[in-house]
């Protein structure tokens, strides 16, 4: 018998990964676009309040410029992010249009959040933005953002900027889709043995031990990153699920309480 979640999810920041938006052959998975699209239309016609983070801008990027390679140079793939950034909300905007549902994209970096007037005005854009309907579609925005010691605007990664996003604006629930199915006291790819973890309350040393330290696939970077996005939306009261974005429409089966991936919080 299942046991079934009591999630709180009047407001919900939904992160989705580029395994999610993009084939590994590079090319774009639009039937998963079509299908994040749907169920976040859903969803807010149905009263919620929805914040898609959404990485995949390079992915896109390479795709439309027919590169197979990431570019090693930052300026290169800086101009790449805005290539695929630009190429990415038109297919956002295209598919979120067939179910009436309007959409407005937040490009940010990380000293918006530290400097008061700044983040005093990108919750108000972020407010403004819910009240009237509108979904906000955020990324970081790679075209500008660096990592420098007097001035640091990069979140590092997206599953960072989610988490930051989500507790900023007081989202209820944090949705993080991945391409693994949630976190396992063990590697899955590696251990045949390794068990899923419903649900972790707390996150602990003992939890990054699990995680597999800097140096793995699910280290930094992976899911040593998603960890610290579930600690700080624990840390803020709030709910995170990590589950399996292959099939967006996984999405209703979480806000149905269906146990799905692993709960934190």
């Amino acid at each position: 018998m299942k046991v079934m979640r009591k999630l709180h999810a009047k407001r919900v920041v939904i992160k989705v990964g580029t395994s999610t938006l993009v084939y590994p052959d590079g090319s774009i998975n639009l039937r998963a676009i079509d299908q994040l699209a749907f169920v976040i239309s859903a969803m807010r016609h149905r009263g919620r309040e929805v914040v898609l983070v959404s990485s995949g801008a390079i992915g896109v990027g390479l795709n439309y410029m027919g590169l197979k390679q990431r570019p090693k140079a930052i300026p290169e793939q800086q101009a790449i992010a805005a290539i695929g950034q630009t190429e990415l909300i038109s297919i956002y905007k295209e598919r979120f249009a067939i179910y009436e549902q309007k959409i407005g994209q937040l490009l940010l970096t990380r000293d918006i959040f530290v400097y008061p007037k700044s983040h005093h005005n990108v919750l108000n854009t972020f407010e403004a933005l819910l009240k009237q309907n509108v979904v906000p579609i955020v990324n970081e925005n790679d075209t500008v953002a660096v990592d420098e010691l007097d001035h640091e605007t990069k979140f590092g990664d997206n599953d960072q900027l989610s988490a930051i996003v989500a507790t900023n604006i007081g989202a209820d629930l944090l949705i993080m889709l991945s391409d693994i199915d949630g976190f396992y006291d063990g590697n899955p790819n590696a251990d045949a043995q390794a068990q899923l973890l419903a649900h972790i309350e707390k996150v602990d040393q003992h939890t990054y031990e699990l995680a597999g330290g800097s140096g793995s696939r699910f280290g930094t970077g992976g899911m040593v990153t998603k960890l610290k996005a579930a600690e700080r939306m624990i840390d803020a009261h709030g709910q995170m699920i990590l589950a399996n974005g292959a099939d967006p429409s996984v999405i209703f089966q979480i806000l149905a309480g269906e146990p799905v991936g692993t709960l934190f919080g």
